[in-house]
Order: structure tokens, then C-alpha cells, then sequence
């Protein structure tokens, strides 16, 4: 077993580290926003869609700053490194505008910079690699927004999700990652989920397949990929056949109109395109069914670099890049 295949295993039990983490004192909020990039910013994601079901506002920020419009909201930065130069900023730009901020972390300057200006922070447990860290960093995020008041508990919620993601585990999405994986081998994948829970997991597939994968993959959320993405499979039809894999993801909770469109439209592409396969969630609460589907997407990712014959840990062009960065102008954030 590769240790990425190790790290994933690990999720029920950072779920579970969530449950049981004690809630930070925070000021009190309406709304948040929370600043993160990649496989820290998707807790962002996460919550959002929480709050969504529970008629509240998280808005996600993935980029240098703060939203010029945010004043009262409760800023959240978080970043497994604490390094992140685009999430440093947001924070630092709440700072400068006395605008309350909480740290999400393992390390780093962003929980340095929370001590220095008397902010909250959450220690995340650390990974040796981020994205293997999504329980911890969106269970972290959650319970920040839990004690400001913008979510309400979510212990029994995470406590469930563990369980689902234990259960899938323990052999149902081994076997259908396996079988995915064997279908989208040498492929671009395409993975496509209903707005909200199926639309962070589509996003979550996306970018494992990228990190873990060391291949391009896209994804888009329905109902809006059917007002033009539906067409773009029409002028080369071999193209799509021959070397992209179409995943659907369908939950439980989609809008009925949703999961009439995906069926519609899994008809109507299946002539240009090859739909390599149909995952559904597990669970009863939102947290449950998001990780359920975010689950197969992880370990698919593992078996398209194993079968690549690639380490799937390894991301030398992001530290590449990083190295890059930091010798230019502004590089020092």
C-alpha cells in the first residue's frame, strides 16, 4: 500500500479529531469568510455548503487580500503549511483593517501572525501531505464557524460522516475506485456534480486527480454546464470517445431538476463522449454525503498514479513554482 493510500485511510479518524476538538473562542458572526487555496482553501468549500443548508453565508476567497467588501464578517484563514503567501495576505489584511480573523494550522507564520495580533487559532495535526489533510482543515474550519455562531453543532454531523467514510472504506469504494480507475486510465477526466455538495466533490476530484494523478482533469457543475458545456462535445466527437472519461456525481439531496438534467444530459453526450462511470453519495447529512463522494474521487486519484506506474505523493512543479516566487518581487510575504 503506497503511503498516500495510507493517508487517505486516515480520514474517518481526523472526522472523528474534529468532533472531539474543543471550540475556539471567536467573536461572535452573521457571516464569514474563509481565506484558503487548494487542499486547505476546499474546507472553504466545505463550509460553505454547510451553511447553505442551514440558511446562513460563508463566502470562499482564493486569492491575494480580502474581498473589498468585507467589514463585520468573521475572516477565517486557513493553511495546513501557515505559508501560504495568498492566505498570509487575507490575513494580514484583516489585521489592518480590524476586521476579527482565526487561524486554521499546523505551523507557520499565519499562527505566528495570530499570536502577534491576540487572533484565535486552531493547531491542526500535520500530514506530510496537505491534501491528505481534508478532514482535519475542513473539521478545523467548521468548528471555528460552529463557535462564532454561523453553523450550529456539528459534532453529530462529522461524527456520521466519519462513519460513512469508515463503511466505504472497508471495501465499496476500493472497488468501484478500482473500476473507475481502469475506465479513465490514459484519459482526461471530466467529472461533473450538482450545484452544492456534488459541485465541492466534483471540484475535490478535479484536483486530486491533478496532485495525485499528475494528470489534467476538469470538472462543472450542473445546471449551469447544460446552458453551454453539453454543446462542446459535438464538433469532435472522436476526441471524447477516444481520450476523455465523463464521471457523474449525484447526491441525495440534488433538486430533483438537477438530477433530471444530469440523466438527460448523460444521454445526450453518451454518442460523442465515453461516461466512464456514475457515483453516488452515501449518508443522511450534508458533511456525510460530501465525504462519502469526495472518498471514491481520492482513491480514484491514487489508482490512475499506480497505474501510470507515478508516486502519487510528490508535487515537484507546486515547490517549483514556490522557489520561483519567492525570488521575484513581493516573494518575502
Amino acid at each position: 500500500m503506497s503511503e498516500m493510500r495510507d493517508l487517505i485511510a486516515t480520514l474517518p479518524t481526523q472526522l472523528r479529531w474534529a468532533a472531539d476538538l474543543d471550540r475556539p473562542r471567536v467573536p461572535p458572526a452573521k457571516s464569514a469568510v474563509v481565506a484558503g487555496m487548494g487542499g486547505s482553501g476546499i474546507a472553504g468549500d466545505v463550509a460553505a455548503v454547510v451553511a447553505e443548508s442551514e440558511s446562513t453565508r460563508v463566502t470562499v476567497h482564493k486569492s491575494y487580500g480580502l474581498p473589498s467588501w468585507v467589514r463585520d464578517e468573521l475572516v477565517v484563514a486557513v493553511s495546513h503549511s501557515g505559508n501560504t503567501e495568498e492566505t498570509l495576505s487575507g490575513a494580514r489584511a484583516a489585521v489592518a483593517a480590524g476586521i476579527p480573523w482565526v487561524a486554521v494550522a499546523t505551523g507557520g507564520r499565519l499562527l505566528e501572525d495570530a499570536d502577534a495580533s491576540g487572533a484565535a487559532r486552531v493547531d491542526i495535526p500535520f500530514s506530510p501531505q496537505p491534501r491528505a489533510a481534508f478532514g482535519y482543515l475542513a473539521g478545523g474550519v467548521l468548528r471555528v464557524l460552529e463557535a462564532s455562531g454561523v453553523v450550529g453543532d456539528q459534532t453529530g454531523a462529522l461524527r456520521e460522516a466519519a462513519d460513512v467514510v469508515e463503511g466505504a472504506l472497508a471495501g465499496p469504494a476500493h472497488e468501484a475506485a478500482s473500476e473507475i480507475a481502469d475506465r479513465l486510465a490514459g484519459r482526461v477526466a471530466v467529472v461533473y456534480g450538482g450545484s452544492g455538495v456534488g459541485a465541492v466533490a466534483a471540484n475535490r476530484w478535479k484536483t486530486q486527480i491533478n496532485e495525485n494523478g499528475k494528470t489534467p482533469a476538469y470538472w462543472s457543475a450542473l445546471p449551469e454546464l447544460d446552458h453551454n458545456e453539453i454543446v462542446g462535445w459535438s464538433a469532435h466527437p472522436e476526441l471524447g470517445r477516444e481520450s476523455i472519461g465523463v464521471v457523474f456525481l449525484h447526491d441525495a439531496g440534488d433538486h430533483p431538476r438537477i438530477a433530471l438534467r444530469a440523466r438527460l444530459t448523460r444521454e445526450l453526450i453518451t454518442p460523442t463522449t465515453t461516461v466512464a462511470a456514475d457515483v453516488s453519495s452515501l449518508g443522511v447529512g450534508v458533511l456525510a454525503r460530501l465525504f462519502s463522494l469526495t472518498i471514491v474521487g481520492d482513491l480514484v486519484s491514487v489508482g490512475l498514479a499506480e497505474r501510470a506506474g507515478i508516486d502519487p505523493a510528490p508535487v515537484a512543479v507546486i515547490e517549483d513554482l514556490k522557489k520561483r516566487l519567492a525570488t521575484q518581487p513581493g516573494g518575502s510575504t
